[in-house]
This record gives structure tokens, sequence and C-alpha cells, in this order.
């Protein structure tokens, strides 16, 4: 009876993390981010057709550089003055073609409004020490520590190479 009560306890008053989610890559896999328990994620909402798109490079760099320690995964969007292409295979190639990108894209995806993934309402509304909200651009990033908790989050301006992001890799 205890026991049942103490698994009850923890069901319902265990705070989420990242690890609660899954999505589709740009190539039609699913992914459990549960699958990436004890490294840092580095989760950014992306586009092709942004002044931002050259970060496409930085985040290659940084996966190249600290793929051992930080997972780094690109959620294309179309959410910001229509700068994402129309479907998945154009942008698998246009990251591929022009910024070599090989760490993981998922399928194009909402990060904000009516259609919301769940991973990215959770990502805007978790507690973290810097802001909440919606997203306000692309490229905007969100910093996973080891135990799937959201430990910063970093506006579009901040780029992935940034000793603001990198000091934080551990």
């Amino acid at each position: 009876m205890i026991m049942t009560m103490i698994i009850l306890y923890t069901m319902l008053f265990q705070q989420p993390s990242v690890y609660d989610y899954s999505f589709t890559s740009i190539d039609g896999k699913k992914i459990n981010l549960a699958d990436f328990k004890g490294k840092q994620l580095l989760l950014v909402n992306t586009a092709s057709k942004c002044g931002f798109t050259k970060q496409y490079k930085e985040l290659q760099e940084l996966h190249e550089q600290y793929g051992d320690k930080l997972i780094v995964i690109g959620f294309p969007s179309d959410n910001f003055g229509n700068q994402e292409y129309g479907n998945n295979e154009e942008i698998a190639e246009f990251c591929e073609k022009n910024f070599g990108v090989n760490f993981i894209l998922s399928e194009k995806v909402d990060v904000k409004g009516e259609d919301q993934t769940a991973l990215f309402k959770y990502l805007t509304e978790a507690e973290n020490p810097d802001f909440k909200g919606d997203i306000n651009w692309n490229f905007e990033k969100f910093l996973i520590n080891k135990d799937g908790k959201l430990a910063h989050r970093y506006r579009s301006k901040v780029t992935p190479l940034d000793k603001e992001i990198t000091k934080q890799i551990l």
C-alpha cells in the first residue's frame, strides 16, 4: 500500500522533462529524447531563409566539437515570416548542401501558435533562469541539462559558439 502511494505521488507530482517527449526526424524516424539521457541537448528552432540561417554553420561546428557531450537538434519551422521551405526533403537538401549539416533535424514543426508541438509548449513554459514565453524568431536556443531540464534559453542573436553557450557545456 505504501509503495503504491509513493508511485502515485511520484506520477502526480514529478516535474516533466524533455525526456517525456519525442519527435519525428526529417527522414521520418521517431526519436525519443529519453534516448539522450546523460547528455546535454541544444534544441533550436531553425529556418532556411532567415537572416540567422548562417547559424547552421556554427550549429554544425558545435556538433562536431562537442558531440560527445552535447546533442544538437534543429527543428525547422515556418512560423516566422514564411522563411522555411515547403517540405522536409527541400529542407534537408538545403541544410546539407549549404552547411554540411549532419546533426539531427526534425521534420518541419510549429514552435508557436495554435499548432505548437507539445515539446515547444513545454520549452516555452518551463522554469529556467532566463525567461519564459513565446519564441520571438527563428534560431532561439534551449539548452537542456543532463537531467532533462531546461538550463538556459537564448534568443536568436546569441550565436551557437557564443561563450554564453559554450561555457555551459559540461
